[in-house]
């Protein structure tokens, strides 16, 4: 089962910007931990309307190319199977509402898009690079699936991140994940917040929790509302998963880095979405950290001149999260702090209690928590070091402060 997510923005990651060149870095991601590689559209970037230099990877002038500023076929197979190898998974961004305004459908297949009275390609959301697929046309969609497949088929990838999946009609998914997994069993992650997605996809962004998470750091919300948009997605259909994260592409380039976002909160935040029911993503160089936003349409290169700082913290968390059951399966009991900002709750099941406590505030803070869980030897994840609990407790957190302790039944 899929525990956590790397995603990976191959343009920015090496002053190559290829896949050659990030392959150097996958074993260094499997010491840390990763499960499952997410790369950024792979597919060439439409020259017409393109934004900055560069363009968008999201404007694709074809579905079944490569990029070549990325690399060959060769590169991308010898990328896929390095990763196997390695015993990882690896995914692509499907863009499937829209392309660039200029690809290679658009001559012999102009109907396939969405057009105005006059003819001409339309978009609506607002996109000036790109232009809308119409979903209308079963030729189309026949086409489209068809064009994931070829990268199943051919390359063996593991899945598809489905870039804003709730503008594509569910039922198309329903038959391109159908269709697709006569090929080979696949993981499927949408980014969308529409619970009935999960007819189709095993995981969907927790886009919800992340902004009242801002808000929060804004004093424009509290841990009450946290709680609130967290209980909601208990009530999802079984089995369904979020992804919790503090940064990714979007949010690195246009809201700010995690540290702009959150402050000192930064890294509690990562913790909570490391140790929270769900799949934990992390964006390329946040385990450095690399604390600037990111050109998204022109070339920005990812700074790894020092060796990641945060490698040991999320190597700490990645593979406690895939030791200990009770992080991915267990139940959960918020812990009442008489504070308004440390946010301490349990994680258990028959083999682990999990104690964590976040200071999401500014403040020093001083909690006490109790509950009949909280006795005897409990160790702290991070220090190693052990701990007698006797089910009534006392803590204090500077800001920006993380305990998660484990007790062993």
């Amino acid at each position: 089962m899929v525990s956590n997510i790397y995603e990976v923005n191959i343009r920015q990651y090496t002053s190559e910007g290829t896949f050659n060149a990030f392959q150097k870095h996958l074993p260094r991601l499997k010491e840390m931990g990763v499960d499952v590689i997410w790369l950024m559209p792979i597919t060439p970037i439409s020259q017409k309307d393109k934004k900055g230099s560069l363009g968008s990877y999201y404007a694709c002038s074809s579905y079944t190319k490569i990029n070549p500023e990325f690399g060959t076929e060769k590169d991308f197979e010898s990328l896929v199977n390095q990763v196997h190898a390695l015993g990882m998974k690896i995914i692509i961004d499907w863009v499937a509402n829209h392309t660039g305004c200029e690809h290679e459908w658009m001559e012999l297949h102009p109907h396939w898009f969405s057009q105005n009275e006059a003819g001409e390609f339309t978009e609506r959301n607002g996109w000036e690079d790109v232009v809308d697929l119409n979903f209308e046309h079963s030729e189309m969609r026949t086409a489209l699936i068809g064009a994931m497949q070829y990268w199943v088929r051919t390359f063996s990838i593991d899945g598809f991140r489905c870039d804003m999946a709730h503008l594509v009609p569910l039922d198309f998914w329903k038959e391109a994940k159908k269709t697709c997994e006569t090929i080979a069993p696949l993981f499927w992650l949408a980014e969308c917040e529409q619970r009935e997605y999960h007819e189709v996809f095993e995981a969907t962004y927790a886009w919800h929790w992340m902004h009242v998470s801002e808000k929060m750091a804004k004093s424009e919300a509290s841990i009450h509302d946290i709680y609130n948009v967290l209980h909601d997605y208990q009530n999802y259909p079984q089995g369904a998963r979020k992804l919790f994260f503090t940064s990714n592409h979007d949010e690195n380039s246009w809201n700010g880095t995690e540290y702009e976002k959150y402050g000192t909160a930064a890294k509690p935040w990562a913790v909570f979405a490391n140790t929270w029911k769900g799949i934990s993503l992390l964006y390329s160089g946040q385990e450095l950290p690399n604390q600037k936003r990111l050109a998204f349409f022109d070339k920005d290169t990812i700074d790894w001149t020092q060796e990641p700082s945060l490698h040991s913290f999320y190597k700490t968390l990645f593979d406690f999260r895939k030791s200990t059951p009770a992080i991915m399966h267990g139940e959960t009991f918020n812990l009442p702090t008489q504070s308004d900002s440390v946010m301490a709750y349990l994680r258990y099941d028959s083999e682990h209690t999990v104690l964590v406590m976040l200071n999401l505030g500014s403040m020093h803070q001083k909690v006490n928590i109790s509950h009949e869980k909280l006795t005897g030897k409990f160790t702290q994840i991070f220090s190693g070091l052990s701990y007698p609990f006797s089910g009534n407790m006392q803590f204090e957190l500077l800001a920006g402060d993380y305990l998660v302790y484990v007790s062993k039944h």
